[in-house]
């Protein structure tokens, strides 16, 4: 019971810390650069983004986050931590105004968690199999006690420059002990199959517009086609020709909320060449048709 108090004590505490540095609904950038919080003051649809290497916890309310077909929810008492670029939608299901969603994320690179497994004391990790690039994982009380001291910093700029980079560093050390640990490590251990697939999703994301070609990605990883189909859906949940389709579109729905007029130029822009290929795969991935989607979600935002 003891264990417990101390962690909802934490909790509170973060929740509060959040609640005063975010002023305003949306996502707010920090001192700290890795680190953002957000706020949001009610439910929301799903968002869609391809996440970064990071680590998302919840202070308070509670997330749906949806990878392929594959849906994780998360709240106060686990976090999510995504080990490569991953396209998702997120869904805040559970915040209102006087009770408001109140989160972090922490980006990391692979080059961190290399640096912590190289010490002597962990295990080289094995290279043979793949896990899921995404966790949900339940809070402990180290974690929480390390993410709650990063988050104290703010109010110290001044020992941002020397005790957030050690912070951070504890923080992964923690993530890295944890019994899902394995899959966070996998990405970082030399030869792996995870490490390979990791490589050809910065291929593709880099070259999303261009014509995917299994044969030169599996030249990438050092895989035949059929073990590249295989790793890479064992760490994403889809196929590649999946993964580049929901980078192609949301990269679409991106530029149609900028200054992109027809849905047309921006399919064309994304590596389409039939309009109405772009326009089918889009209704399937976000509902409607381009334009009239981009209305709504403009309506919505006015």
């Amino acid at each position: 019971m003891l264990w417990d108090d101390e962690i909802m004590t934490q909790q509170q505490e973060l929740a509060h810390l959040i609640d005063r540095y975010t002023p305003s609904a949306g996502t707010h950038v920090t001192a700290i650069s890795s680190l953002k919080l957000i706020r949001s003051c009610g439910e929301s649809e799903p968002i869609y983004s391809v996440y970064d290497p990071s680590l998302c916890m919840v202070a308070q309310g509670s997330k749906l986050v949806m990878l392929g077909k594959e849906s994780y929810h998360y709240n106060p008492a686990t976090y999510l931590v995504a080990s490569v670029n991953l396209p998702i939608a997120g869904q805040i299901i559970q915040a209102t105004p006087q009770r408001p969603y109140l989160s972090l994320q922490l980006n990391f690179s692979t080059d961190q968690i290399m640096d912590i497994i190289k010490e002597p004391n962990w295990e080289s990790g094995h290279k043979e199999g793949s896990r899921r690039g995404l966790l949900v994982s339940k809070t402990s009380r180290p974690l929480l006690d390390a993410v709650l001291r990063l988050v104290r910093l703010l109010d110290t700029p001044l020992d941002i420059p020397v005790l957030a980079p050690l912070t951070i560093r504890e923080i992964l050390y923690r993530i890295l002990q944890d019994e899902q640990g394995a899959s966070v490590r996998q990405f970082a251990v030399k030869g792996s199959h995870a490490g390979r697939i990791a490589k050809v999703i910065s291929c593709i994301n880099r070259d999303f517009a261009k014509p995917l070609r299994i044969d030169e990605l599996a030249v990438v990883a050092s895989m035949s086609p059929s073990s590249l189909h295989f790793h890479f859906k064992e760490v994403t949940a889809m196929s590649p020709m999946q993964y580049q389709k929901q980078v192609r579109l949301q990269e679409a729905r991106r530029l149609l909320l900028s200054d992109i007029p027809e849905a047309a130029n921006a399919g064309f822009q994304v590596g389409y060449e039939s309009p109405s290929q772009f326009s089918r795969e889009y209704v399937r991935m976000f509902g409607m048709p381009p334009l009239s989607d981009i209305k709504r979600l403009r309506d919505s935002l006015a």
